[in-house]
Order: C-alpha cells, then sequence, then structure tokens
C-alpha cells in the first residue's frame, strides 16, 4: 500500500472571498409620471408589492428622490437601466419617456 502526501496549506494564506461594495439605485422625481405607473413598475422591475410601491412612490414625489435597491454595482447598473428603458406613462399624454434613475455608493 502506498501513501500519499498533501501538501500542507496555510490558513493565513489562502484566498478570501472579498465582499464587492453596495450601491443605492435611486428613483428621481418628474412630474410626467404618476402614482400608478411608480407602483407599477417597482412591482415589474423589483417584484415590490403594491404597498412599498406606494410607500416609494410618495417618497420620490415629496423628496424628490427614493432608494428603490441597494445592490452590487453590476446589478444596481442592470436596475438603472431597466428604468430608464421601462417607457412613457400612458396616462399622461405629454409624458414620452421613462423615469430617470441614477446609482450611488452606498455608505
Amino acid at each position: 500500500m502506498s501513501t500519499v502526501t498533501l501538501p500542507e496549506t496555510d490558513v493565513d494564506t489562502q484566498q478570501q472571498t472579498r465582499r464587492q461594495p453596495p450601491y443605492h439605485v435611486i428613483l428621481l422625481n418628474d412630474d410626467d409620471h404618476t402614482y400608478e405607473y411608480v407602483i407599477i413598475m417597482l412591482k415589474d422591475l423589483f417584484g415590490y408589492p403594491l404597498e412599498k410601491g406606494y410607500q416609494l412612490a410618495k417618497e420620490v414625489d415629496t423628496r424628490g428622490r427614493a432608494i428603490v435597491c441597494t445592490t452590487t454595482l453590476e446589478r444596481a447598473e442592470l436596475k438603472r437601466d431597466q428604468i430608464h428603458a421601462y417607457g412613457p406613462d400612458p396616462r399622461i399624454p405629454r409624458c414620452k419617456s421613462s423615469m430617470r434613475a441614477i446609482i450611488e455608493p452606498a455608505e
């Protein structure tokens, strides 16, 4: 019978998993989108229940912005782009485009 010798591993030199810093996706207010639009968009893109969508729509309306998601940079960019691509609000005839969103580092 032969014996197999495995190399010793030093726990301190093993690669540690590094966490990616979080980013906020921030929805910006405008006068061209209704609460209904915001609520349905947040349900469609983030899976939020109607109550949470309403709370965020109200925050956007009263504060001018609301954090709708905190995640990795890559996912934040995806969610921002999905908001930008969601399309105009059919309830307001003058509305010609989607809402705007930005990304900021979470502190």
